[in-house]
């Protein structure tokens, strides 16, 4: 360990997962402790916040301690604690924020608040992985180190968002979604057509069966705003079409469904975020969040960027989900600005993307 390293101990409890990470300035993660919650949600069908909140003060310490063991630091070895306050289900950040503030205060540290979507941008800036080992044992990165400024596109259950990544943690958004996020939209087809919970996943797995022309749902545009995007039309023709599918006797062939559904999301966000990297003039595009771990939209988005040109950076898949690694990787960058939050830090659900 350096003299000079920065050391961040991170949180993120935005919603179903407890997670923490300790990440070496914001590129390499020394540990990164997921605890989901996936098998306990799924009998619902989705998340129910009063027992994400519950689980998360259940696993938080233990989840804490493992990202320091496995790191193999100390509390007395952090620089930093990071933890997302937004946006999020309340009660799940009340848990992050409040173990955040307490461990800060007791261990004479900085808090830096982070904002979970800026996490989500973050997680392209680290470049190595337990794991990634080269043959001299090394840990490597597969593609050069990423800096600003860039366009990204975030793609989630609750956010699709292109933007221009000026500097690190300066956002100016320049397209986003009219109505349902992409994840969201994912996630009632899913349903929908009886794949079950989590919808993105199972939607990419079953789509690889079937066959992304079999079936021509509509790709929307917003009139005056190329770089927004609609996804109601879209899941409302899905719905449609099962419905239709039911009430005639008809058999519903679930994979080529699934691919068609995909193709016509993916077409629109790969054609979007080209158009906008072309348009603004930057040669390096970057994929975020949840969706960003797509397989079709990877594909789909390695042709395009590699057909204009650009240099195209997209998250290890564990690092597109949830999860604290992001979230020390943004506060790295925080805390290098400056950034510091004082023991009134407090959940903001609906905190908006380049609010402070």
């Amino acid at each position: 360990m350096k003299e000079k390293d920065v050391l961040i101990l991170a949180i993120e409890s935005s919603c179903d997962e407890t997670a923490a990470a300790v990440v070496r300035n914001g590129r390499e993660v020394l540990s990164n402790v997921i605890a989901s919650q996936i098998a306990l949600h799924t009998q619902f069908g989705g998340v129910v916040p009063e027992i994400a909140s519950r689980k998360h003060i259940e696993q938080i310490n233990q989840v804490i301690a493992g990202a320091l063991c496995e790191a193999d630091v100390t509390l007395s070895d952090i620089t930093a604690i990071g933890v997302t306050y937004g946006p999020g289900l309340v009660g799940a950040l009340l848990v992050g924020v409040a173990e955040a503030k307490a461990i800060a205060y007791a261990a004479k540290k900085p808090l830096i608040g982070v904002h979970h979507i800026e996490g989500h941008v973050a997680a392209n800036f680290i470049t190595s992985y337990p794991g990634k080992l080269s043959s001299s044992g090394i840990l490597t990165s597969v593609r050069p180190e990423l800096e600003p400024p860039f366009v990204c596109l975030i793609v989630s259950g609750g956010h699709t968002h292109l933007v221009i990544v000026k500097d690190y943690g300066e956002f100016e958004i320049i397209g986003r979604t009219r109505d349902d996020a992409a994840g969201e939209a994912f996630d009632k087809v899913a349903r929908a057509v009886g794949l079950g919970y989590p919808g993105g996943p199972k939607v990419d797995r079953a789509a690889r069966e079937g066959d992304p022309h079999a079936i021509e749902f509509p790709r929307a545009k917003v009139e005056g705003a190329p770089y927004d995007f609609s996804f109601s039309g879209l899941k409302s023709a899905v719905l449609n079409y099962i419905n239709r599918a039911k009430m005639t006797g008809e058999t519903i062939d679930v994979p080529d469904l699934a691919a068609s559904f995909q193709n016509a999301v993916v077409e629109a966000l790969v054609s979007r975020a080209i158009l906008a990297a072309g348009e603004y003039g930057y040669d390096k595009l970057a994929i975020a969040g949840g969706v960003a771990s797509n397989s079709a939209l990877r594909a789909a988005m390695a042709k395009a960027c590699e057909e204009n040109h650009f240099q195209f950076y997209y998250p290890e898949p564990v690092l597109c989900t949830d999860n604290a690694a992001m979230i020390g990787a943004a506060a790295y960058f925080e805390y290098q600005k400056g950034a510091r939050h004082g023991w009134d830090l407090n959940a903001v659900p609906n905190l908006k993307l380049g609010e402070r």
